[in-house]
């Protein structure tokens, strides 16, 4: 009797050894195809995150840059070159793929750049664009890095390259943006204090300051923070006013209970608004839709906080400027229109009335907390740098 052969000995027919062998080579070219694809899809994911990094810090880097210069008197074709120079700077730096990337710098500013300077009128809008008419309201760069084959090279494929598909090109944008316009404030998102100080300009001085028509007898060192006698440059005021137009008032205003105490006072000066102070106002002190802001007015600065405000010589803060005030003393209120930023100078509360002062200059001031405004409410006065998409 024939032994019966044992599956691991039988032989095919000829026919059905070929289907086997083709069905092999085709899962052969399958797997070796999910290969490539996962391989290659892989590499190109992780260039396109770093694209994405290197595009944040670029238009991150060069919006503070911009608006650093703008804001230390630079004018603004030369903040907006500063802005080009540091973000090919930034991408320079961030390798992609082993890759230095270059940055198409537009120097037209072409709206459909990789590089564009504009405007962000309203940081609440749906959708953000950039408006490039107007280069003096500028608040915002978009930023783009590419890998394709007109600059840094396509993404290249390695398996891929068997089925004739040499790389794949890949882009990344970031637009960065920061407010220029403030119609006010509340607590800032890591719920601590606003610099600002309860003590406000009249806006004809404070324009007069702007058009030039003021004194320069201090200097601020940027590199050190000192203030020493002697002009820099940037124009000062006295803070005290010798009269305001209401009695028994000295530019006083009470931000939070209209019972502020000289220690209420003193405590704003050095540490800011707390966010108990704001809830008197609802939570934020902002102009209404006419652009104005009632508070109530103090008896005045007392030299019982002149150590408070010397302390914080040269530091920036915030201050409202006024157009009107009606009433006397405590029962003063103020109408405020705008707000600066300033730095004190020089403290001197002591002897006769004539003699007192609180001289102040203008100062960039950037501060959390602020609500932008789409109208001219502010001066010196920014939000932090932010990554708007």
């Amino acid at each position: 009797m024939n032994a019966q052969l044992s599956p691991k000995n039988r032989v095919l027919p000829t026919g059905r050894r070929g289907t086997v062998t083709v069905l092999a080579a085709v899962m052969t070219v399958v797997m070796l195809g999910m290969v490539a694809f996962s391989v290659d899809m892989g590499y190109v994911l992780s260039n396109k995150q770093e694209l994405q990094r290197t595009a944040d810090a670029a238009a991150l880097a060069a919006c503070w840059e911009y608006g650093k210069e703008l804001a230390y008197g630079a004018n603004p074709y030369t903040a907006v070159s500063v802005g080009r120079g540091v973000a090919s700077t930034y991408a320079g730096v961030n390798t992609i793929g082993g890759v230095t990337p270059a940055l198409n710098e537009n120097s037209c500013n072409h709206a459909s750049g990789d590089l564009v300077f504009g405007e962000i009128a309203d940081f609440n809008a749906a959708s953000v664009a950039l408006d490039t008419s107007n280069i003096n309201d500028f608040n915002a760069v978009t930023v783009k890095v590419r890998r394709d084959g007109s600059i840094n090279g396509q993404v290249p494929y390695f398996f891929a390259k068997i089925f004739g598909q040499t790389g794949q090109n890949v882009d990344a944008e970031a637009t960065a943006g920061y407010a220029r316009k403030v119609k006010g404030f509340t607590t800032p998102g890591h719920g601590g204090n606003a610099n600002v100080l309860p003590y406000a300009l009249d806006l004809d001085t404070w324009n007069d300051l702007l058009d030039g028509h003021a004194d320069d007898n201090w200097s601020y060192d940027v590199s050190t923070g000192a203030v020493s006698s002697g002009p820099d440059g940037v124009l000062e005021v006295n803070l005290f006013p010798q009269g305001t137009g209401s009695p028994g008032n000295r530019g006083t205003v009470d931000i939070g209970s209209s019972n502020n105490s000289t220690n209420d006072i003193a405590r704003q000066i050095v540490y800011g608004v707390s966010k108990a102070d704001l809830a008197y106002h609802g939570g934020s002190v902002v102009f209404d839709g006419c652009g104005e802001l009632e508070l109530n007015g103090d008896t005045g600065i007392s030299a019982g906080v002149k150590d408070e405000l010397a302390s914080i010589i040269g530091q920036p803060r915030m201050i409202p400027i006024f157009s009107k005030v009606v009433g006397p003393g405590n029962n003063a209120q103020y109408t405020i229109v705008k707000w600066a930023g300033i730095r004190i100078m020089e403290v001197k509360l002591t002897g006769a009335m004539k003699s007192k002062r609180v001289i102040v200059q203008p100062c960039p001031m950037v501060m959390e907390g602020v609500i932008p405004s789409t109208t001219d409410t502010s001066d010196y006065v920014y939000s932090p740098v932010v990554l708007v998409k």
